[in-house]
């Protein structure tokens, strides 16, 4: 294995080069890139809104809205038919989904009936009763004389996915207006648009120029009743109450004299005579034609505009408007002036979409977030460097080249693949960092152990080698389920972190199997040493027997103990459950100038009415965290409430995160979390049964739910918040715990081959004990990597990685104590047994 042929060499160098030079360009500013030949990668890795700002929205259309709007405009219709074209007099019903027409002459139902069935699919634009080939509406006749048009359920749901398609457009055109680089903009199932705007440190606006439905409609005022005294003696015929935005409701005739879709441009401006904001817009060639229609048959009535429901303006029309243009006066400042010009630029939202999951970040975290990363991989990175240089020597030089070149990989990964960087992200880069080391640790382990057998220099190394690599493929496919699952499960930073766990699973496996392999096999070449040292510091003394099994039922009960404890935590104290699971909102703020006044920011928020409201310290004396709990009145609801914390604090303190959450979403986030964790577990109890056998399977199951429940219960004791990446950590967790077990598995499994007759429970003795340099030593370099990760990256992410040390401590301790003793308690047989069994049950066989 130590001789490569020179293709091989060539693919390593190959491999090597691609990742480096994917990699520089994340070094070097844009200018700089973008001035290199086409030939040479220049892409770059994309920070997460977590790391460089912006927000992140999920939309939902509005049903409600949908229905009531489809019911209105079959109900205009319906009325046209009925009175204007025929005669017929009637009264119409709006009930749910459906509306309800009874006639003043009753005589007159079939000849109703057939009107309705022969015009309303012409005069609806043959849209309103099929979608795609689905019908949408129904006529029908009841007994009491009555006839219903209702909407279908399959209907409605294709009219939804249908319209989600078209708010896509029009949300992008208003993204492209502001100028914005690179948006993510996509449809989430049949109802959802997910909008993901990075850099855009306007969050507020933001959210008004995308939710806003900007559906811009004209009408004239019923000129003979106020709409105070239609509400006190009855609206008049096809009449409508509409508010306005600075005055009293107003009177409106339902049907649209004209609609913002004629619309071919709209600009803002200033008013001549009093300089105020305007904005002006100009109409299309049909759209001109009606609007001098509409003026010159009209001169002396009033005109309303109405925007989104509510009346802009209605002034009096004093002459024929014939230039196709006009302009909408209110109470505009010049931003939000500009910010309907766009609205109306790009067009109307075809339905309401309501907020229900919002999260943005200021630029000033996402540069903390960015610093904090990298010092955090740097110092975690230096002390695995260098406890491998202190451990290990020349072959711990060895690693640290592999270990670089893994580094240099993921990154270049990152870059060529276009993928996501986050701050959890980062976390599972120096989380490899740490698990790395781990498949080389097993190499140079088992050549030392080789070497201890009695083996040559050169059969050692390859033995060790050959040996190693079906335990390193073991472990590392038990954690890239883990990971794998929690890229389909998981949204957002918790699917960056899932990414760069993956890949760097993968590069570990392939620098531990090439490049190392590589180097040692060149050093050996070269140097030709008849024998040599693997350790400087050997950390578990050769020969040592440790008899972990005549102490298993201590540690077992203990273990009992501490789940009971921890279940009983959960039982009694519960989650601090974060707001990715109980829905609410959070808002990090930082004071401008001194430190923050958690007495002052309580006392500001108390007046708002909101319910109760968390205000707590985060991290450093200028950094506040609030939180506030579901509001009544669903998501729109808790915008309002974010927007009205924002206010109170902003002239003191500086917005850097907001989170919000909706009942629907956390509702989701807290199913797809338990479905992740089961997934998990199960795919892992299937991979170990079909590689090892039943009794493995079960006792690797065991102690995952045991470090699960251990892991539940520091959350419940600490109280931390549980959110989205406290299920990334404990599905990380269940990766590394399985991990360690698998190692200790292998080395069982081996021996069970070589020792037949040894009684099963020393046999695993002397497997745990061959395997507790490398269980140590992976469990040290992962704590270094975490603990830097701990101290040195940010308080945001301070719970995932302080409950991810935990379960390096919890994992390596029952892959020891759980997983081990399970095997006994479920009756593992040595191969003498199990032959001897075998040969009992063919003698059977044969003398029937």
């Amino acid at each position: 294995m130590l001789q490569f042929s020179p293709l091989r060499t060539f693919l390593i160098a190959a491999a090597a080069l691609l990742a480096i030079a994917f990699t520089l360009p994340n070094f070097a500013s844009r200018d700089f890139v973008d001035g290199l030949p086409d030939w040479l990668p220049k892409q770059q890795i994309v920070l997460g809104l977590d790391l460089q700002g912006g927000s992140h929205l999920l939309m939902q259309v509005n049903r409600e809205d949908i229905i009531s709007e489809r019911l209105g405009e079959i109900r205009r219709d319906a009325r046209s038919i009925l009175a204007n074209d025929n005669g017929i007099g009637h009264f119409i019903q709006t009930g749910d989904n459906l509306l309800t027409i009874e006639l003043t002459d009753p005589a007159q139902l079939a000849q109703a009936e057939q009107a309705l069935r022969d015009n309303l699919i012409t005069t609806m634009s043959s849209t309103l009763f099929s979608v795609n080939g689905v019908e949408e509406s129904t006529i029908s006749t009841n007994a009491d004389g009555t006839i219903s048009i209702a909407l279908t359920e399959q209907g409605i749901n294709e009219r939804m996915s249908s319209l989600v398609t078209q708010s896509i457009e029009v949300i992008r055109r208003r993204i492209d207006e502001l100028g914005t680089t690179e948006p993510t903009i996509q449809r989430q199932g049949d109802d959802r648009v997910l909008v993901q705007v990075p850099g855009f440190d306007d969050a507020e606006r933001l959210k008004d120029l995308i939710s806003r439905t900007a559906r811009l409609t004209f009408h004239l005022v019923y000129p003979s009743m106020t709409a105070a005294q239609a509400q006190a003696q009855g609206l008049p015929a096809g009449t409508i109450i509409v508010p306005s935005v600075d005055g009293p409701d107003e009177l409106l005739y339902e049907d649209v004299a004209l609609g913002g879709e004629n619309l071919v441009d709209s600009q803002p401006g200033f008013n001549p005579q009093n300089n105020q904001p305007i904005v002006t817009f100009r109409f299309d060639t049909r759209g001109s034609i009606v609007f001098g229609e509409v003026t010159s048959e009209n001169v002396g009535r009033r005109f309303a505009i109405v925007l989104d429901g509510q009346v802009i303006t209605a002034p009096v029309i004093n002459s024929a408007i014939t230039g196709g243009s006009g302009q909408i006066e209110g109470n505009f400042t010049a931003e939000s002036a500009n910010d309907l010009a766009v609205l109306l630029r790009a067009g109307a939202l075809p339905a309401t979409l309501d907020i229900i999951e919002e999260r943005s970040v200021g630029p000033s975290l996402g540069a903390d977030s960015v610093q904090a990363g990298v010092t955090a991989g740097v110092v975690g990175a230096l002390l695995v460097v260098a406890f491998m240089l202190a451990i290990y020597g020349k072959f711990g030089l060895f690693a640290n080249i592999a270990l670089i070149l893994n580094v240099t990989m993921i990154l270049g990964a990152l870059s060529m693949l276009g993928a996501t960087l986050t701050l959890p992200g980062i976390a599972g880069i120096v989380l490899t960092v740490g698990m790395a080391v781990d498949a080389n640790v097993l190499i140079f382990e088992r050549i030392h152990e080789e070497m201890r057998g009695g083996r040559s220099a050169y059969q050692s190394l390859e033995a060790g080698f050959q040996r190693a690599m079906g335990t390193i493929i073991d472990a590392n496919v038990t954690t890239f389920i883990a990971a794998a699952i929690l890229f389909f499960l998981g949204s957002g930073p918790i699917q960056g972190f899932a990414v760069t766990l993956a890949l760097g699973i993968l590069t570990t496996m392939f620098t531990a199997y090439f490049v190392t392999q590589f180097i040692i096999g060149r050093w050996f070449a070269w140097a030709r040493p008849k024998a040599f040292k693997i350790h400087l510091i050997n950390m578990v003394p050769d020969g040592t027997r440790i008899p972990f099994m005549s102490w298993r039922k201590i540690a077992i009960g203990l273990s009992v103990v501490a789940m009971v404890g921890s279940m009983g935590l959960f039982g009694v104290a519960g989650l601090n459950l974060g707001i990715d699971f109980k829905g609410g909102s959070s808002v990090e703020v930082q004071a401008i100038e001194g430190e923050a006044d958690i007495a002052d920011i309580r006392s500001r928020l108390s007046t708002l009415d909101l319910g109760d409201v968390q205000v707590q310290g985060f991290g450093t004396p200028v950094d506040v965290l609030i939180r506030v709990e579901q509001q009544p009145g669903g998501d729109t609801a808790q915008q309002e409430a974010v927007s009205a914390v924002s206010d109170a604090l902003a002239s003191d303190y500086d917005i850097r995160r907001t989170e919000v959450v909706g009942p629907t979403v956390s509702g989701e986030l807290a199913l797809a979390g338990t479905i992740a964790v089961l997934v998990a577990i199960g795919a892992v109890l299937a991979y170990i049964w079909f590689r090892f056998e039943w009794q493995f399977a079960v006792g690797a199951v065991i102690a995952l739910v045991h470090d699960v429940i251990l892991t539940v219960g520091l959350y419940a004791l600490v109280g931390f918040e549980f959110n989205l990446t406290s299920i990334a950590a404990i599905l990380t967790i269940v990766g590394y715990s399985l991990n360690d077990t698998v190692v200790v598995y292998d080395r069982v499994r081996e021996y069970l081959r070589k020792f037949k007759k040894m009684p099963i429970s020393e046999l695993i003795d002397i497997s745990i004990n061959s395997m507790l340099s490398r269980t140590i030593m992976t469990s040290l370099t992962t704590l270094l990597a975490l603990i830097s990760l701990v101290v040195f990256g940010g308080e945001v992410i301070r719970g995932f990685t302080i409950s991810m040390s935990w379960g390096v401590l919890v994992g390596t301790y029952s892959s020891i104590f759980i997983a081990a003793p399970i095997l006994i308690f479920f009756g593992l047989k040595t191969r003498e047994v199990v032959e001897k069994k075998a040969e009992e049950k063919r003698a059977d066989g044969a003398a029937v």
